[in-house]
């Protein structure tokens, strides 16, 4: 039985990564029946072991999505992973008259602008957004130096320098994440992601850059809350950089112990503060 104060059924949008597995898997845990509309091109085929029901839909296809959550009776959805920002710009993308109706009225297109404008949708289609971390609390950041190695004093003063320029951005609906060295700033992330924005800090760095990711000072827990994992670690030993700060009890941690490994074998400090 699902517990007290918690849906019986929930409705996913799953994007890319584990993050939407990791949320399927809690939820069933807790009696929680998981139906899911899986974006095509960017959700795991893994869904489908993890979760009730699954059906794929085009990230343009928001009227057929809705009309499958209310045929199966959820009144409460939850966004986990990402979608390819491409998708956007991607003329071949199928969109329906929901699609086009709600990118023809944003003032912009920036992340909470979008995230916000689908908030609203679903909200009139009766249907709650829900805080996308929920039964994932346990994933979050503690606080603290995460692997063996903690970082040196110029990195200490890279990590300071770059929160407050994460925060900054953060706070302009730009990026979460932005790439260090020497307090030169190397790379601000946009709308193409925290993995290629370190690739690109990286190029200039050549190595020991320092990557910052922050939450937005008035983060909305629904959507685009920062998340970390392996596949961010990887990308930084591909960057040679040595340093992953990230806000304790802010930013979720996908598979910690596989990050904070393999971060150890390749000398690079994950700092929670």
């Amino acid at each position: 039985m699902p517990v007290p104060g918690l849906p019986s059924i929930i409705g996913l949008i799953a994007g890319s990564g584990r993050f939407p597995i990791l949320f399927a898997e809690a939820a069933r845990r807790q009696g929680i029946k998981v139906i899911v509309a899986a974006a095509k091109g960017d959700a795991s085929f893994l869904m489908y072991f993890a979760a009730d029901e699954v059906r794929w839909f085009s990230p343009g296809q928001l009227k057929d999505m809705f009309t499958f959550f209310r045929l199966r009776g959820v009144k409460s959805i939850l966004m986990a992973g990402q979608i390819d920002p491409d998708t956007l710009f991607n003329e071949n993308v199928q969109a329906d008259d929901e699609y086009r109706a709600l990118f023809a009225a944003l003032a912009d297109r920036r992340c909470d602008t979008i995230f916000g404008a689908v908030a609203d949708r679903l909200k009139a289609q009766g249907l709650e957004l829900l805080d996308s971390t929920l039964l994932l609390k346990g994933f979050l950041a503690p606080r603290g130096t995460l692997t063996r190695r903690a970082p040196t004093e110029s990195e200490l003063l890279d990590i300071e320098f770059g929160i407050g320029i994460a925060r900054h951005i953060g706070g302009m609906d730009i990026g979460q994440t932005v790439v260090i060295k020497g307090k030169a700033i190397l790379a601000i992330e946009a709308m193409e992601g925290t993995d290629r924005c370190i690739l690109r800090g990286g190029i200039i760095a050549r190595a020991g850059a320092v990557v910052v990711k922050a939450s937005k000072p008035n983060q909305d827990s629904r959507f685009d809350v920062p998340v970390i994992g392996p596949r961010t670690i990887r990308t930084m030993v591909k960057a040679r950089a040595s340093v992953l700060a990230i806000e304790a009890g802010k930013t979720l941690i996908i598979d910690r112990d596989k990050a904070v490994a393999l971060a150890d074998r390749n000398g690079i400090s994950i700092v929670s503060a």
